[in-house]
């Protein structure tokens, strides 16, 4: 796989993890354990799982100019990823995230984007020749929509490809989509997309080729174990999961779009780009902790050879 040049317009947040036996109701105290703190945000999870995965990765975000802030920083330089735009403010704090996991591994999440909710499209503007060099700019919904949505809109103009991972989803304006590319929500968020309850039954092929309708390129419909439906202009395919035994789902998502987006910069036919992508997700699902499960490109690709054999 070539060196592909990424760039992530998204998020930062210092994550802060607890385990308990289930999740707490109001006025409960439970014990928890296997704490954990350390860096996170889904822009910046996905800027560093690109440049695990062998890409040349530069990330666009706000951050606080505080302790916190520097837990990006420090990341940043170990991990490779280029910090030209990465902006600091005394207007806010960085963002926080507090996630709770039960025992199997699933969890809630609890998020301040705080410094980050400082992006709009002046911001990405900043950042526009950078995206017109890249093979692909990718997105997320932790910073405001009008910021995620310019970062589309540029790389179309540009004529380069277009991720948006829209977590935590939220209804977006009809004309955004056609500057997306590749969408890739999982099935809650892809209700939520259509305006529809989270636990909405309506079976959820019937729902992606309503999304797909907006005006998508392509649409990627994540489903964990299940795999992912893939929605293309061409049809539909379904990508089967990666059996692994689950620790911790957390940075599953992150790793996922990581993948994808590196093999799609790289030139991959979208069906191969998807399963390398599941296998990503895969082997986040391993370890507690959403940066120590990103896994490095020799891991990946021994992983996505031995599963597609």
């Amino acid at each position: 796989m070539s060196k592909p040049i990424i760039t992530v317009v998204g998020s930062f947040a210092v994550g802060m993890t607890l385990r308990t036996s289930h999740m707490p109701v109001f006025g409960e105290t439970l014990l928890g354990s296997d704490f954990d703190m350390g860096p996170g945000g889904k822009g910046s999870n996905q800027a560093v799982g690109t440049a695990r995965l062998g890409a040349n990765s530069y990330f666009a975000g706000i951050i606080g100019q505080d302790k916190l802030g520097e837990i990006a920083t420090d990341l940043y330089a170990r991990e490779g990823v280029d910090t030209t735009y990465l902006t600091k403010t005394a207007r806010l704090a960085t963002g926080v995230g507090f996630i709770i996991l039960n025992q199997a591994g699933e969890n809630g999440i609890i998020l301040d984007m705080s410094a980050n909710k400082l992006m709009d499209a002046a911001f990405v503007n900043q950042v526009e020749a950078q995206i017109a060099r890249s093979d692909l700019v990718m997105s997320v919904l932790e910073i405001p929509p009008e910021a995620a949505i310019r970062a589309m809109e540029l790389g179309r103009k540009h004529g380069v490809k277009t991720i948006l991972n829209p977590a935590p989803a939220q209804p977006l304006p009809p004309e955004a989509f056609q500057h997306i590319d590749y969408l890739t929500p999982n099935e809650t968020e892809l209700r939520i997309l259509l305006g529809l309850p989270p636990n909405d039954a309506t079976p959820t092929l019937e729902l992606a080729q309503r999304l797909r309708g907006y005006g998508v390129g392509n649409l990627i419909v994540t489903m964990g174990a299940d795999g992912a439906l893939i929605l293309t202009a061409g049809g539909v395919e379904k990508i089967p999961g990666v059996a692994v035994e689950v620790v911790d789902t957390t940075g599953a998502g992150d790793a996922f779009n990581s993948g994808l987006a590196v093999a799609l910069a790289a030139g991959w036919p979208l069906p191969d780009a998807v399963r390398y992508a599941a296998c990503a997700g895969a082997i986040a699902c391993t370890k507690l902790g959403v940066i120590p499960s990103l896994g490095a490109k020799a891991q990946v690709d021994q992983f996505y050879a031995a599963h597609t054999a």
